[in-house]
């Protein structure tokens, strides 16, 4: 078996038993305490949606921050402007190259197939079909960089078809792809799944590329400063109790996860509920994940130094092991 084959079924494998049993609550805090947190606003992460309140249970205030990109959010965090929030499992190479070692990966969120979505009219059946097509990206996201390395292991050259740089959130996807700006996009739930739904785009179902060696399915990683690890650490271990409990219920009721997806999202439940039956909560990251992708981003240019040794030493899920049973 070829060694991305190997991967692909490991991943698959993974699908589905993601979630572990998640032990007893920890006592509230002694002395209360608040958590800056980091809200993006896309579906895997609808298990922050009643984190203020639920962390109030363990003396823990929170304040707010609101994200619209990773990349903004690996800022913050970078800057102590946030004590913890959600980034993209590159954010480790990019944050190691930078020399910065105030970013901790804490644990995957979810994992997924992801496949191109195309405009309706547009035919692309096969990776040979996108030659000469506009697709719209969000250069450094998450998704790009699995579509980016999967093209790379395909021995696809990236130039054979048309980039286009969309910068914002998924709605400014979806109003490329209805105005016809775009042929196809690689893009995030739930705006994909918006955009099919809308009878706007389809699937291509033979363009999957959730399954490089390099990236891996995970579709987003929580992470915390290194001063919030430090001087926080209780609050961020009860935050994660808290996240990892919701993620743990949602993921064996369907019904409840689109429910809250909805109310996350602000997106219509028709969306969320197909939505959601793409998307499978639970961390699929690992430390030598994080290592192939730093790799693969020094070796294809997206990073300037060879950091997959300190990127790796990065990620730190003993915290969630602990809590998981």
């Amino acid at each position: 078996m070829k060694l991305s084959t190997a991967l692909a079924a490991v991943t698959l494998t993974a699908f589905t038993s993601l979630v572990q049993a998640i032990g007893p609550a920890p006592a509230p805090l002694a002395q209360r305490e608040t958590l800056t947190i980091g809200f993006v606003k896309v579906g895997h992460l609808s298990p922050l949606l009643n984190i203020e309140e639920e962390l109030k249970k363990f003396n823990i205030d929170v304040k707010r921050a609101e994200f619209v990109r990773y990349a903004d959010a690996r800022t913050a965090l970078l800057s102590n402007t946030v004590d913890v929030s959600a980034v993209g499992p590159g954010d480790l190479a990019i944050a190691a190259s930078q020399g910065s070692r105030n970013l901790i990966g804490l644990t995957g969120v979810a994992g997924s197939a992801k496949n191109l979505v195309v405009r309706k009219g547009v035919t692309i059946n096969d990776w040979k079909d996108i030659a000469g097509k506009r697709i719209g990206i969000a250069p450094g996201s998450a998704v790009w960089f699995q579509f980016a390395m999967t093209l790379v292991e395909r021995g696809i050259p990236y130039n054979s078809f048309t980039p286009v740089n969309i910068q914002g959130g998924g709605t400014a996807f979806i109003q490329a792809i209805k105005r016809g700006d775009i042929d196809a996009m690689v893009l995030w739930e739930p705006f994909e799944s918006q955009a099919v739904a809308e009878g706007d785009a389809y699937f291509a179902k033979s363009l999957e590329y959730s399954q490089s060696k390099s990236v891996g399915a995970e579709l987003g990683m929580l992470a915390a400063s290194r001063d919030a690890m430090t001087n926080k650490r209780e609050a961020v271990r009860r935050f994660l109790w808290v996240y990892l409990n919701a993620e743990d219920q949602m993921a064996k009721n369907n019904a409840l996860f689109a429910d809250a997806y909805s109310k996350y999202t602000g997106l219509p439940l028709a969306i969320t509920k197909e939505s959601s039956k793409i998307i499978k909560l639970g961390g699929v990251l690992t430390k030598e994940q994080i290592r192939l992708q730093a790799e693969a981003s020094f070796k294809q240019g997206i990073i300037q130094k060879d950091v997959a040794t300190e990127a790796a030493a990065l990620y730190d899920d003993s915290m969630a092991r602990e809590i998981k049973r």
